[in-house]
């Protein structure tokens, strides 16, 4: 499969550079695309110097505006497979060629950390098991991680998330797509590292907001938007 990574990315540059390598070095029959999300930093610099793959965006999108302008490229570019990943080494691309693979055969393949193995008990491990309960309640489907940043997705849902509206890669966008879209989800077990550098936006209290928003999100968006057209 012709296979795109789209690498969103603000503020990363101490870890941009260490984390394209590893790539290149894991899997280099695949290409990369760096979405540098109006960083203030030196991260497009490094881009530039290295020959790196990148959109500069000018204002800060967040990680919705920054994922759906890699989808719109990679819907242009004729890519099979766009696979979401993290910028801060935290994703590994050794799995890569696992959830490819899988996104043969389905819409969606979520790289779940949890597939194999049981979590340990916190406050985040608390908002994903609600986000985990709401998604089965309203989509009958059961995700183990279902706040995974490392997800696949095929041809299909490229063209849904390039030019749909509002469809951030997150829980509540796969629980709508899973519900109105008939999207085939899929997990592949993962193990993921610790930041190699920065800060995650997600503190414990954002991480807490995050979760209910998610929640509440994929509670309600079920019954308000309409089904997508095949």
């Amino acid at each position: 499969m012709k296979t795109l990574l789209i690498i969103p990315a603000y503020n990363e540059e101490e870890s941009i550079e260490s984390t394209v390598e590893s790539i290149r070095r894991t899997v280099p029959e695949v290409d990369i695309l760096i979405v540098n999300d109006g960083s203030t930093d030196g991260t497009v610099g490094i881009c530039r110097r290295n020959g790196y793959p990148f959109l500069d965006l000018s204002t800060n999108l967040g990680l919705a505006g920054g994922f759906q302008a890699g989808m719109k490229y990679a819907l242009r570019h004729g890519y099979d497979c766009a696979i979401q990943f993290d910028a801060d080494g935290q994703h590994l691309p050794e799995y890569v060629p696992a959830l490819a693979e899988a996104a043969q055969n389905a819409d969606i393949v979520i790289g779940s950390r949890f597939l194999e193995g049981k979590k340990g008990a916190s406050m985040r491990s608390l908002g994903s098991s609600l986000i985990r309960g709401a998604i089965k309640l309203t989509t009958g489907k059961t995700i183990t991680d279902p706040t995974s940043g490392m997800r696949a997705f095929n041809a299909r849902m490229i063209k849904q998330m390039a030019k749909g509206l509002n469809y951030g890669p997150e829980p509540d966008t796969i629980s709508y797509l899973i519900k109105r879209a008939d999207a085939q989800v899929v997990e592949v077990p993962v193990t993921m590292a610790d930041r190699t550098a920065g800060e995650s936006y997600l503190n414990p209290w954002r991480s807490s907001v995050y979760m209910m928003q998610m929640t509440i999100s994929i509670l309600l968006m079920q019954f308000f938007r309409k089904k997508v057209a095949s």
